[in-house]
Order: C-alpha cells, then structure tokens, then sequence
C-alpha cells in the first residue's frame, strides 16, 4: 500500500523524539525569531533547523521545500528591494532598475520567515507518524475530531499528488499530451484537475461513512495499544525550547534584545 503520509521512518534520533517535543521545538523556533525581531535570530534558528534535518538524514526530504521557497522569496526581493514604500537609500543599480537598502531588509525579514517555518514544519512533518501524533493528542483530552482535521493536514498534499499522478498516467495510456512544452501542459491541466477534485470529494464521503462505521463520534473512552513514554533527549528538547522562548520574551521586554 502506498503512503499518503510525508513521514519517513529512517530509524533516526529526530523520529524516535516524543511528537510533543518536536511540537515544542516548532512552536519555539517559529515564535523566537518573531519576538526577538532580528535578522541574525531568524538565521539562528534557521540553522539549527537545517542541522537537525541534517543530523536525522532527512535534509534531502525537504530541499524541494527550500527550492520551491527560493522562488517565493526570490520574488519577493525584486518587488520590495524595488518598490518598497519607505526606500530611500540606494544600494545598487542593475541597468535602469534601483535596489534599495530598505526594501531588501525588509525582504530579507520575510523570505528568512519563509524558510524558518517551512524548515521547521519539515522537522516535525518529516519525523512524526500522523497516527501517533493524533493519538499521542487524544491521550491528553483532544477531540478526536481534532485529531482527525490534524491527520488530514498530514495527508492532503501527498494524497492529492498521489491522485494526479495516478489520473495523470491514465490519460496519458488515452492518448492524451501532458507533457512537453507549456501550451501543452496548460491545455492538459483542465482534463487533469476536474478528476483529481471529484475524487477528492469522493474520497471524503467514503472516509466519513468509513469512519462513522467505525464508531468515530462514540463517547466511550477508548483504549491504546501502543505508548511512546518521554525519554530524557525528549525532556531536554521540550525545556530547551520553552526556555529559550521565555528567555527572549525576557529580553524583549526588558529592550535588551
């Protein structure tokens, strides 16, 4: 059975981690840099990012993430280092086209933000099952129904790639052009993408009769088969985050930072 999920079990230190303590980890990393308001913080927890996907052998998971960011941000140097509202200092020139000194700091502030949350949702998305981070929530007193919006967030992106591959291949056994040069990709997206939603509708009301069978709305408490006890690497990445956290709210409202 194929996987509709983007987790990958490598066996890794990153994987064996609590899905709460990479949950602290990402809240940590994602509201620092925020707070703090620098530059060089944002580059910080980009880093130990990078590292940690590094370190779990995942790194080469998300470099489709970071390139397709690359162009996101990209772009958003060209429109703001040109025509940012508080530009004032030149910085340089490229033919008759200004940059401005502002409007690439600004950018910088947004494509680093970019990256960080997207590296970061890469450490948990890349190194946690689904099921057990859904599970793992309803041992502390969520709603399953909760649960369940969490584990389609999971899914949704590999499961809709994996319809429009499977359609796609299917067209293409029909004769149907969808690859080659763009004309011929544009004029094959229509055909592509009518498919692929209705399935997805489909594939929603199988799953909410299928989970209704299942007794999904019962009040019954319910059982667990597996546990996943805190390891001591789990208590120190959960109070290294909540520390350094509360550490730069400190400064922050001391001006320190």
């Amino acid at each position: 059975m194929k996987s509709i999920s983007l987790y990958s079990d490598n066996g890794s230190w990153l994987v064996k981690l609590h899905p709460f303590s990479k949950l602290f980890y990402l809240a940590a990393v994602i509201l620092i840099p925020l707070i703090s308001g620098h530059l060089f913080v944002f580059g910080i927890t980009v880093f130990f990012s990078i590292c940690m996907l590094g370190s779990a052998r995942m790194l080469r998971k998300a470099l489709p993430l970071i390139a397709f960011s690359f162009t996101i941000i990209l772009t958003i140097f060209l429109i703001q280092g040109i025509f940012y509202k508080d530009n004032d200092a030149l910085l340089f020139s490229l033919g008759p086209v200004n940059f401005y000194r502002e409007g690439l700091l600004y950018s910088a502030r947004i494509g680093f933000n970019i990256l960080n949350m997207l590296l970061s949702f890469s450490v948990l998305v890349l190194t946690t099952s689904p099921s057990e981070l859904v599970e793992e929530l309803e041992k502390k007193g969520f709603s399953p129904k909760f649960g369940y919006i969490i584990n389609s967030v999971f899914q949704i992106v590999p499961e809709m790639m994996g319809t429009m591959h499977t359609i796609s291949d299917a067209q293409r056994s029909r004769g149907m052009e969808t690859e080659g040069k763009l004309m011929t990709r544009l004029k094959a997206f229509l055909p592509l993408i009518s498919p692929v939603v209705m399935s997805a509708l489909t594939s929603t009301r199988e799953r909410a009769i299928a989970l209704e069978v299942r007794g999904f709305g019962s009040k019954v408490k319910k059982t667990y088969l597996y546990s996943h006890p805190y390891s001591t690497l789990d208590r120190i990445m959960k109070w290294v985050s909540i520390l350094s956290l509360l550490t730069v709210i400190i400064l922050r409202v001391t001006r320190i930072l």
